[in-house]
Formats: structure tokens, sequence, C-alpha cells
């Protein structure tokens, strides 16, 4: 392979994450091959001087390095081990870092299956959202020990600004659900803790500012509880990509014989928000299940859309067709166990 100075680099996905970290890759000076299912999210990429490959084939024919950011398991899956996949193109000795969130199981086997044609891959998960993908501050959370990724270090930290090794393939998958877990449970407190000022008549504003101070503070209330007062639903993150993340976990917690009613509450809500309406919105808008029917509606959710006798089934196996959220808490009036107002 090449040294790090002469590497060519492939990206698969320019979503909200992989245009802002292409950008960083290619002022970095790394030429650039890209490939997406809609050409037209690459085109200002291409202005800039990348390359389009039409599959995913095609950048492994061409690239030594290539990164993913697709959206779920389902879509590493295709990209990585289809008949016109990377696996089954990539060059001898080449790269395949997966920058999705997905499953830990999922990462070792395409790990175990790259090592047989002398192709290096590992999972490398990004945290800090749509922010820091366009800063270049990113934080990576890499399957691979530190001395295993220096030929390609370069390129990770061109978009980013801390790396942690978890030194074995999957291990960066598991510390992302962690690190999802955590946010999504701080956002319930959010939610909650907005939704008990509101209720009891002290101001919300000051409340946050006094959170903030203490040992109730966090990310969700210095960061996104101003995006809820403002009624500033969009996303750097959206809902349904947090499901999904919360799904995976509660698969890696079954794996681990471990419970996990806070991840359980939380894959609820965020269940309920994208099956009504809020899968696009931003992470904040699991307030809108404590808020009245008027924030909800002006927000473009419809609660109608509950079904309860729908036989659902969440990605971590849990039937929600009774109207039995994963918590034991009921849904099937219509009503969450937070949203007083809705009925």
């Amino acid at each position: 392979m090449p040294s790090s100075d002469n590497l060519t680099v492939g990206l698969i996905g320019t979503g909200i994450m992989g245009v802002p970290i292409a950008g960083h890759i290619m002022d970095a000076g790394y030429p650039l091959v890209v490939s997406t299912r809609t050409k037209e999210r690459a085109q200002a990429l291409m202005d800039r001087g990348a390359r389009w490959a039409d599959s995913p084939a095609e950048v492994a024919r061409q690239a030594d390095v290539i990164l993913t950011m697709v959206s779920h398991p389902t879509d590493v899956e295709d990209v990585y081990l289809a008949g016109d996949g990377l696996l089954a193109n990539a060059r001898r000795g080449s790269w395949l870092i997966d920058l999705t969130t997905s499953s830990p199981r999922l990462a070792r086997e395409i790990h175990d299956a790259a090592a047989v044609s002398d192709v290096h891959a590992f999972d490398c998960p990004v945290t800090g959202g749509e922010a820091g993908a366009v800063a270049g501050t990113l934080t990576l959370i890499a399957g691979i020990s530190e001395a295993e990724a220096a030929p390609v270090r370069p390129i990770l930290e061109s978009f980013s600004s801390r790396i942690f090794f978890f030194d074995r393939a999957g291990a960066g998958q598991t510390a992302k659900l962690c690190n999802q877990v955590s946010f999504a449970c701080s956002m319930v407190g959010m939610a909650e803790s907005m939704a008990l000022a509101e209720q009891s008549g002290i101001d919300v504003g000051r409340m946050l500012e006094m959170v903030s101070t203490g040992m109730g503070s966090s990310r969700a209330i210095t960061d996104l509880a101003p995006k809820v007062l403002d009624g500033d639903w969009a996303p750097g993150f959206f809902a349904e990509y947090l499901l999904k993340d919360l799904g995976l976990a509660l698969v890696e917690g079954q794996d681990a014989e471990l419970e996990l009613p806070g991840c359980e509450t939380a894959f609820s809500l965020y269940d309920m928000l994208c099956r009504t309406g809020g899968a696009k919105l931003g992470g904040q808008a699991i307030a809108l299940c404590y808020q009245d029917e008027a924030a909800s509606v002006a927000a473009g959710l419809d609660w109608g859309l509950l079904d309860p006798d729908q036989d659902d089934e969440c990605c971590h196996g849990h039937h929600h067709g009774d109207g039995e959220c994963c918590h034991g808490h009921h849904h099937g009036d219509g009503g969450c166990c937070g949203r007083y107002h809705h009925d």
C-alpha cells in the first residue's frame, strides 16, 4: 500500500455526516472517490474534485482506504458482503473502515471475512453529530489497537479531535452503543425535568440554568434543552437513528444476559415518536411526548398513527402489538407514559 501521504480514499455515504467528513479528507490533500445511492447528494464533493463511482465495487477497485457512513446494519451488510460489495472487490492490503453505528456482531464478521483476503477492516463509529462533522472535531471509537491503526491514523485525524481505541473487532461498536444508551437516558431526564417544571408552574428556563450548574447537568440539558424551549426540532441527529442504536444496544444486552430498563424506556419513547411522524426530527423531539397536543401537531406529529392492534416487533425482539411497551407501560389507548395532554 502507498505511504499515508499518497493514499486514495473512498467514501460510501454522503448524508449529513458523510459530506462534511469527505470535505475534511479533501482539505487534508487526499484524492477522494465517492459513491452513494443518490448521485446528486455527492455533487458538491464532485464540484471540488472528487471522483464518482457507480458502486461500492468500483470504489474498492480505485481506493486504498475506504470509509463507509451509511444508515443501518442492513446497509452495512449490503455494502460489505454483497457480491458487488467491498469485500469481494477490495485490493489486497487495502483498508475498510466503517463509521456507521452498527452491530458489534456484524463488525466482527466483516473483520474476520476481510482478514481471509488480506484486507484490513475495522469498526470506527463516531460521536459528535452533524456539528462535530462540520467542525472536524468528531470523536472516533475504533475497534482496533492504536498500533494497528497507525497507517490510516492521519486520515482519521483529518475529521476528528480524539480517537479512542478499543483493541478488537466489534468493541468500537459496543462502546458507541454505551454512549447512545447514556445519551438517550439523559434525553429522557431532560424531557421529564422540563415537563415537571412546566406542570408545577416554575420557570423552565431558570430551572435549566440551575440544573446545568450541578450534578443533574448533561449535554442534553446544556445543548438540546434550549432547542426544546425554542420549539426547534431540526435534526443534528435523526430520532430514527437513535431508535436504531437503542435497539442494537438492547440486542447486545440480551446477548450479555443483561437487563437495561433505562434503555428500554428510552427505546419505547423514541419508538412512539418515530411511529407518529417524528422519525426525521432531532433527538430532542422526545420532549414532544410530554407536551400538549398543539405543540405535537405544530411539529408534525399525529398520535392517531399509533395503532393498538399493530403487531409490531421492535428490532431487539420485543413485541408491542398488545399495546404494552418494553418497560411495562400500556400504550394501547394511544397515550405514552409522559404524554399527559394528548388524550
